[in-house]
């Protein structure tokens, strides 16, 4: 006998057209941003071994990558650099002939529709692997600025059509803000990585960029991983400073975060799933505990429901892939 109940949630689940028709949350593949590892020398397609499935290019086979990226229709990046050099300033972020610079003319003279973001930070390129200048073991904040914002122009004059810094210092969005107006590159937009946690969630990333420190930790500018009202501080400071763009960093294990800044801010908020949930989705996959595909969906329609206007990750072009089949989307 049928319940008299005039409320049924299940009559809107029926069919898949009904359920896609009443669908909350929608994701596109213009949203979303692949990150990759581009390296000195020639002929260069190596696998990391950390991270599955993800290479580090040279300049010369970055076609490959470009073609793949365009047949699943991901049309953004974002582009870490591994110079053959390294100092205890840096000066490889900023040169002229460095890898980012020279992988960007590449990309802008071959695939001009591609839109390039680049990382701005230090840490791949000092020769003690932290983010930036160093008074004896303590990171200088206000001399690391400086480094910064030349690094952040030395990417719009070589091709760059947005600038992501991720090193945590104080200030660095105003510096890099006034920098570029300074040069006339108004309408270069920054996406500031405002809520980056000190995370065990790196780890693949560092094998990948060879940017681990050679002593101590990044604790001192990276946030601790117990707080929220501080991602709201840091959120609220960028955007004074010029931010056009707010990041929430790591991804999954800091969906709570992401909603805060998301209802807090009227700003397009990126969330970027990092190197250790892409390797863990792989490990589980190959010891046969989870199917890859059905989790990475399912993991990306999280992220999005979470407020995600953007979504950095190593499965983009998998994603993509799962929208043109309507599986997600």
């Amino acid at each position: 006998m049928k319940q008299k109940i005039l409320q049924r949630p299940r009559r809107l689940r029926k069919s898949d057209i009904l359920r896609s028709m009443v669908r909350e949350t929608r994701i596109s593949k213009d949203s979303l941003v692949y990150p990759f590892f581009v390296t000195e020398g020639n002929n260069i397609k190596e696998e990391i071994k950390t991270m599955p499935g993800q290479y580090r290019w040279s300049v010369d086979r970055l076609s490959e990558l470009f073609k793949e990226l365009s047949e699943h229709g991901v049309k953004s990046v974002l582009i870490f650099g591994i110079p053959d050099k390294k100092d205890e300033c840096g000066s490889g972020a900023w040169s002229k002939d460095g890898i980012i610079q020279k992988a960007l003319r590449y990309i802008k003279k071959n695939f001009p529709d591609i839109f390039c973001v680049t990382d701005v930070c230090m840490c791949e390129y000092t020769s003690h692997g932290h983010c930036g200048i160093l008074d004896g073991d303590y990171v200088d904040n206000d001399k690391t600025l400086e480094v910064l914002a030349k690094t952040a122009l030395s990417h719009a004059e070589a091709g760059a059509d947005m600038v992501a810094p991720s090193d945590m210092m104080d200030g660095r969005i105003g510096a890099i803000r006034k920098e570029l107006d300074k040069n006339e590159f108004y309408n270069i937009p920054i996406m500031a990585y405002s809520v980056k946690y000190s995370s065990a969630f790196y780890g693949p990333f560092r094998d990948a960029a060879d940017s681990a420190p050679s002593f101590g930790d990044r604790k001192s500018y990276q946030m601790d991983f117990h707080n929220v009202r501080e991602a709201i501080i840091e959120s609220g400071l960028d955007i004074s400073e010029g931010a056009d763009i707010l990041m929430v960093k790591p991804g999954m294990a800091y969906l709570d975060v992401l909603t805060k800044i998301k209802e807090k801010f009227n700003k397009p908020v990126a969330l970027y799933s990092v190197s250790g949930e892409y390797s863990m989705i792989k490990a589980g996959a190959k010891l046969g505990y989870i199917d890859e595909m059905s989790v990475v969906g399912e993991s990306a329609v999280c992220m999005y429901r979470a407020g995600a206007d953007i979504l950095i990750t190593y499965y983009a072009m998998e994603i993509a892939g799962l929208i043109d089949e309507g599986k997600i989307g």
